[in-house]
C-alpha cells in the first residue's frame, strides 16, 4: 500500500505567511516578472485598455488569494480567453471598441456570478463532463487564433489592415501583412519571438530561472529607445497605458442586455471556457504540488467568480487559474497561497512606482510573447499526441478546431461532443447508458469493489465519480470494468487521476476487467471496446 511521504504540510493563513515568507515572496516576485508583460499583452490583444490586464492580476493576487480553494495556482488574465473577450468587444461595440469594452464587462459580471453559482452548487466536477479531446481541440483552436491575430502586431502593421478579419481571413492574409511590415518594429518582434522560443532550451539552470518575457523586455525596451520609436514610429508601435487611477472607474454597462442573444452567448462562453480552463489548471497543479494537497474545486470557482465579477465592474479582463504562471510558481518553490498574493502585490507596487516604463514596451514584443503562448496551445506535438491516443480522438480534436475557427468556441466544442457521441453509438454504446452507468459499490473487510456496467464514457462519468468520491481514503479499491461495452479515453484518464489521488492518501486502487477489451490504439489510456459484452 502506498503511503504519503512523511513531510510537514505548510500551514495556511497567517501562520503560513510567517513560516514561508521568504520562499513565497521569491516565487511571487519571479511570477510577477512573468505576469507583468503577459497581463498587458493579453488585455491589449483582447481590445481592452492594457492597464486593465494589470488590474485583474492585482485583484487575482491580492484579494482572491484569501478565498481561493487552491494553494499554488496563480490567478490572472488568460491568453485562452483573448478570443472570447475580443469577440465580445467587437460584437457588442459594432466598431466602437470603448463601447464594446463597457458592454462586454456587463456580460463578464453576470458570467462571474454564474461561476460563483457553479461553485455553490458544487459543479467543480464540470470539466469531467467534457471529452478531453474536444477540450484540447478547443485550446488548440484558441492557440491558432492567437497566433494569426498577433502576426500583424508582431510586424507592426497598421491595425486597420487586419480590422474586422476572422481567423481564416487573417490566415489567408499573412502574405499581405508581411508585405506591409514595419522593418524596425518587426525586427524587434522577430528577435523577441526567437528569444521566447529558444529560451527553454538553454541548459544553464541559473540563466533559465530568469523568465523569458523579462529577457524580451530587457532587449526590446533599450532597442526601441536606441531607434527612437517615440519620434519615428507610428503611435500604435508602443504600449499606451494612461493613468491607472483615471481609468479606475465603474466602467461596466448592462446596456448590452438589449442585444439578448449576444449577451447570453458571451455569458455562457465567459463562464464555461473560464471555468474549464481554471478547473483543468487546478487539477494539473495539484498533481505538481510536492505536498500532494487536494484543492477545493468548488471554493476555487467561487473565488474566481467573485474576482471576475469584481474586476469587470471596474473594467478588468477575466481571470482564471493560469497554467503557465502556476507551473512557474510551483517550480520556483512556492509553498502557500501567499505566493499568489505577492505576485499581485509586486504588480501593484510596480504600477505605482514605475508605470512610465510600461509605455516604453513595443507592442511587437508583447505580440511575440502571445504568439509563443499560441504555439504552446497549438503545437504539432498536441496533434501527434492526440493521434497516438486514437484516430477517433484525432477526428474529434480536428472537428473541434475546424468549427471553432469557422464559427466560435461554443459551436466548436459542441461539434466535438456530438462527433464523440456518434462514435460511441457506432462502437455499440447503448443509448440508455449515455448519462447513467449502472455502478455497484460493495464493501468487505478492508476492500471496496466498484463494478461498472454497460459503458463508462464522458457523458456518464460524473455519476461514476460521485460513487468513487464517497469511498473513504485508506482502503483497497478495485474498479471492475469487465461488464462494460466501452470505456472511453476521457474515463480512462479520469480513472488514472482518481488512482493517483487516492494512492496519495494512503489507499490502493486496482483497475481490472479490461483483459477482453480491445484498445483502439497502443496508447495506455486509449478507448477500449469489448466485443463479447452484449448490452440490452
Amino acid at each position: 500500500m502506498n503511503t504519503k511521504q512523511n513531510i510537514k504540510i505548510p500551514a495556511d493563513g497567517w501562520k503560513g505567511f510567517r513560516e514561508n515568507f521568504k520562499t513565497d515572496a521569491i516565487s511571487g516576485f519571479i511570477v510577477f516578472l512573468l505576469a507583468l508583460p503577459l497581463s498587458l499583452g493579453i488585455a491589449k490583444a483582447s481590445d481592452f485598455p492594457p492597464v486593465m490586464g494589470l488590474l485583474t492580476a492585482i485583484v487575482g493576487g491580492i484579494l482572491v488569494s484569501f478565498i481561493m480553494g487552491s494553494r499554488l495556482t496563480i490567478k490572472g488574465p488568460a491568453a485562452g480567453l483573448i478570443v472570447i473577450v475580443a469577440g465580445a468587444v467587437a460584437e457588442f461595440g459594432h466598431g466602437d471598441s470603448i463601447l464594446g469594452w463597457k458592454l462586454a464587462l456587463g456580460a463578464m459580471v453576470v458570467a462571474g456570478i454564474v461561476q460563483v453559482l457553479f461553485g455553490i452548487f458544487k459543479l467543480g466536477k464540470l470539466a469531467d463532463f467534457f471529452p478531453l479531446s474536444a477540450i484540447h481541440g478547443m485550446l488548440a483552436a484558441i492557440g491558432i487564433i492567437i497566433i494569426v491575430k498577433q502576426i500583424p502586431v508582431l510586424l507592426n502593421d497598421d491595425p486597420l489592415l487586419a480590422k474586422g478579419m476572422g481567423p481564416i481571413k487573417l490566415l489567408l492574409n499573412i502574405p499581405k501583412f508581411v508585405m506591409n511590415l514595419d522593418p524596425k518594429a518587426a525586427m524587434i518582434g522577430v528577435i523577441s519571438l526567437l528569444i521566447m522560443i529558444r529560451w527553454p532550451y538553454i541548459k544553464s539552470k541559473n540563466i533559465k530561472m530568469i523568465p523569458a518575457p523579462l529577457v524580451v523586455l530587457l532587449f526590446a525596451i533599450p532597442a526601441e529607445l536606441f531607434m527612437h520609436f517615440k519620434e519615428t514610429e507610428p503611435e500604435y508601435a508602443l504600449v499606451k497605458i494612461g493613468g491607472f487611477i483615471e481609468n479606475l472607474n465603474i466602467n461596466v454597462s448592462f446596456s448590452g442586455l438589449s442585444q439578448t442573444g449576444t449577451f447570453i452567448k458571451y455569458v455562457i462562453m465567459f463562464a464555461l471556457v473560464g471555468t474549464l480552463e481554471s478547473l483543468l489548471t487546478v487539477k494539473a497543479i495539484d498533481m505538481l504540488d510536492p505536498f500532494k494537497r487536494k484543492s477545493d474545486m468548488n471554493k476555487d470557482l467561487i473565488a474566481v467568480g467573485l474576482g471576475n465579477a469584481f474586476v469587470a465592474i471596474f473594467g478588468g479582463i477575466p481571470m482564471i487559474s493560469e497554467v503557465a504562471r502556476s507551473s512557474s510558481n510551483v517550480s520556483n518553490g512556492a509553498k502557500t497561497r501567499w505566493a499568489n498574493f505577492f505576485h499581485g502585490f509586486f504588480i501593484l507596487l510596480f504600477l505605482v512606482l514605475a508605470a512610465p516604463i510600461l509605455e516604453m514596451i513595443p507592442n511587437a514584443a508583447l505580440a511575440a510573447m502571445l504568439i509563443t503562448v499560441g504555439i504552446k496551445l497549438a503545437h504539432p506535438k498536441e496533434f501527434v499526441h492526440t493521434f497516438k491516443i486514437g484516430k477517433e480522438q484525432l477526428a474529434i480534436f480536428l472537428v473541434t478546431i475546424f468549427f471553432t475557427l469557422v464559427e466560435d468556441l461554443l459551436i466548436g466544442i459542441a461539434a466535438g461532443m456530438v462527433l464523440k457521441i456518434i462514435i460511441h453509438i457506432f462502437n455499440g454504446t447503448p443509448v440508455s447508458s449515455f448519462f447513467k452507468a449502472p455502478t455497484a459499490v460493495s464493501f468487505q473487510g478492508n476492500n471496496y469493489l466498484v463494478e461498472i456496467n454497460k459503458a463508462a464514457i464522458f457523458t456518464n462519468y460524473l455519476g461514476i465519480k460521485r460513487k468513487l468520491e464517497e469511498i473513504p481514503y485508506g482502503f483497497n479499491v478495485t474498479i471492475d470494468l469487465k461488464n462494460t461495452k466501452l470505456v472511453d479515453h476521457s474515463v480512462m484518464e479520469n480513472l488514472e487521476h482518481f488512482k493517483h489521488d487516492y494512492e496519495n492518501n494512503n489507499g490502493e486502487v486496482q483497475i481490472i476487467g479490461l483483459e477482453k477489451h480491445i484498445p483502439l490504439s497502443k496508447h495506455p489510456l486509449a478507448s477500449r471496446k469489448n466485443k463479447e459484452v452484449i448490452v440490452p
